[in-house]
């Protein structure tokens, strides 16, 4: 058997490994730590497409492609071809009719002459009356025969794609089935409506008819949804002429299906079509630009694929409320952009979903939001960024994964007591096994016998054996970062800064020192404590006030919860305090700051100072009246003030965070 081998070209490859979802999540996470939202980060990620998939389309590619595909569309003809196409083989049968009728010198030619000088200017009903005329030219009639195939052909592939084909030669017998066809077809949506339609019946009608529906639907919601789009755009070809136009052609669907013998089975068609999809565009007119005149059935299709494209569009742009990739029809995607586009489609769709299946995306109430297991992925990646901008020369202020919580080695060891969180020694434990009795060169379990007969010696320990290193005591820390959430901070620009840092500081802490107690504090009118789960999510408030009085009181409390602690506080900001917490719980303020707000805030900076804890301050303005304030805060407290740009207050943060801990 021979076999040929190739590059693989249905669908994406089958043998290449699964895309990597924190990819995709690190990729949200620029957004996110830039100020984005989650809902907004994830749609920005789809519209891009995959980081690192150069051969996957994003959202955006598709758009761009349905868009070039309606331009295409609506510059590809005119909507009157059958009109003009049927005028003009009707003046061809007449000019035949009259050079024949012109030699003849009888009366009966001249009245015949006379009948055709009569007929009307309106195309539907100069056909009309013609269908009784006798013609005397042999290829007038001829013609005028043609001149109605065409637009029995015509109408029914404007109902039925691919029945053009079918009738394309006359025969009394096609056209038959097609008229029992339409009424097999009427008799089972019928049935579909009383409840009584199964899977049967639709294979048994298909097997008969499955030669007119090209489609090959499987069922019959699909079936009915081919013809009602098919039939949507053939309204909404007719409301897109002129009313004249319209006139005309309308006059010649119904004299066609009426001829046809088919008008009663294509109004309960119509009539049941409506029922069932009175969602799509029956009446909207579109407007087609170019010069090239379309057969109806061409028309039809042309619209049918731009409303297509204007409802793929819509969902493509994912810009209403509660937008998902599953609102995208994968079949429509198919028709318009072929089979890649969904492929491409179904990776988008598989990365929404991972990030939902794999706890790092929740929706609640119709809204997104990140998970704690998300929230701490964005803090490693805020902290990879802090590290990765300080200076590496510095000692010390390099990620270090392997730094654990137990202090430094003294080079001594202990016995092991149950709940040790320090290393085993494994030399001074073996020596103890050994010293207490415990090798067992032949041994009396089945292991030890198999080593003694490979010549190898066991050494078997008991619980007393065990000894672990000893460390030098890491002192826990009680650390409050304070960060201002005030309008401001969005105005100039370094409110996503100070989101970032505080991921960064809370993923510091949780990895590095997880002894601390750590607490960040977000302040503006009023101040509270901001949970880890919702530092990503978190936005600026758009409220008056700067209350850093609110903000010390709440971290005064979290270091008096921990006493033994060793007390860090570290204050981010780009105003000076324009608000503070009166008796009754509410907040007051005034700009420019008032002497109380100035007092009580101070007066809080003074109480932390008794409480031996260091205030340091990253100023992000270079404001008149703030510097006179930290300038105050630091003679009172003994803290440092920093004035670093936005791009660096993460590494000031925390590279002061870890001069600190190091220092005791």
């Amino acid at each position: 058997m021979a076999h040929r081998y190739g590059e693989y070209h249905d669908g994406p490859d089958p043998l290449a490994p699964p895309y990597d979802v924190r990819a995709a999540l690190d990729e949200m996470g620029d957004a996110i730590l830039s100020g984005s939202t989650p809902v907004h980060a994830l749609r920005d990620l789809l519209k891009r497409g995959l980081p690192g998939a150069q051969d996957r389309r994003g959202l955006d590619d598709m758009l761009r492609e349905v868009r070039r595909r309606r331009r295409d569309l609506r510059e590809r003809g005119r909507l009157d071809g059958t009109l003009e196409k049927a005028r003009a083989l009707l003046d061809k049968a007449i000019g035949q009719e009259r050079a024949e009728l012109f030699p003849d010198p009888s009366d009966d030619a001249r009245l015949r002459e006379a009948e055709l000088d009569a007929l009307p200017e309106d195309t539907a009903s100069a056909i009309q009356e013609l269908s009784a005329y006798e013609w005397r030219s042999d290829a007038a009639r001829q013609t005028f025969q043609e001149l109605r195939d065409l637009l029995r052909r015509e109408v029914l592939d404007s109902q039925f794609r691919g029945l053009r084909d079918a009738l394309a030669n006359p025969d009394p017998e096609a056209m038959e089935r097609v008229r029992q066809m339409m009424s097999d077809l009427n008799d089972m949506l019928d049935k579909d409506t009383r409840g009584e339609h199964t899977q049967e019946d639709f294979d048994a009608f298909m097997a008969k008819y499955g030669d007119l529906f090209p489609e090959k639907p499987r069922n019959l919601d699909e079936l009915v949804d081919i013809l009602a789009r098919r039939a949507a755009a053939t309204q909404r070809m007719l409301a897109s002429m002129t009313p004249r136009q319209r006139e005309e052609l309308g006059n010649l669907i119904n004299q066609t299906l009426d001829q046809a013998g088919l008008s009663d089975q294509m109004r309960r068609l119509g009539e049941s079509l409506y029922a069932r999809r009175p969602d799509l565009a029956w009446n909207a007119p579109e407007r087609l630009t170019g010069e090239e005149p379309l057969a109806m059935g061409d028309a039809v299709t042309a619209l049918e694929e731009l409303a297509d494209l204007t409802q793929l569009e819509t969902a493509l742009r994912q810009d209403y409320p509660g937008a998902r990739l599953d609102d995208i029809d994968e079949a429509a995607v198919r028709r318009a952009l072929g089979r890649s586009a969904v492929d491409d489609l179904e990776a988008l769709k598989r990365i929404e979903r991972e990030l939902e299946e794999q706890g790092y995306l929740l929706r609640r109430r119709g809204k997104l939001e990140l998970t704690p297991k998300a929230v701490r992925r964005l803090g490693e990646t805020a902290l990879r960024r802090v590290f990765a901008s300080l200076d590496a020369g510095r000692r010390g202020d390099h990620d270090q994964r392997d730094a654990g919580s137990a202090g430094e080695l003294t080079g001594s060891s202990r016995a092991w007591r149950f709940g040790d969180e320090q290393p085993i020694d494994v030399v001074r434990t073996l020596v103890n096994g050994v010293r207490s009795g415990g090798i067992n060169p032949a041994g009396t379990l089945q292991a030890d016998r198999e080593a003694g007969a490979r010549g190898r010696v066991g050494v078997r320990l008991s619980v007393d054996d065990f000894e672990v290193a000893e460390t030098e005591r890491r002192s826990a820390a009680a650390v409050c970062l304070l960060v201002d959430l005030s309008y401001s901070m969005a105005l100039r620009g370094t409110w996503a800064a100070a989101k970032q840092t505080a991921l960064a500081l809370q993923a510091l802490v949780a990895s590095k020192f997880p002894q601390d107690a750590v607490q960040i504090i977000g302040f503006s009118n009023y101040a509270r404590v901001l949970q880890p789960d919702e530092l990503a999510g978190l936005d600026w408030d758009m409220v008056q006030g700067t209350n850093l009085h609110h903000a010390l009181l709440i971290a005064g409390r979290h270091l008096d919860r921990h006493p033994d602690f060793e007390p860090v506080v570290l204050v981010v900001t780009d105003g000076e305090p324009t608000a503070h917490l009166m008796r009754n719980g509410r907040s007051a303020f005034e700009w420019p700051p008032s002497h109380e707000t100035l007092e009580l805030t101070l007066a809080e900076v003074d109480k932390m100072t008794r409480r031996r804890a260091t205030i340091n301050i990253f100023m992000l303005a270079a404001d008149d009246r703030l510097k006179e304030f930290v300038d105050e805060v630091a003679r009172r407290n003994g803290g440092r003030v920093f004035s670093p740009s936005a791009e660096r207050l993460g590494e000031y943060v925390v590279s002061d965070f870890l001069r600190l801990r190091r220092s005791r």
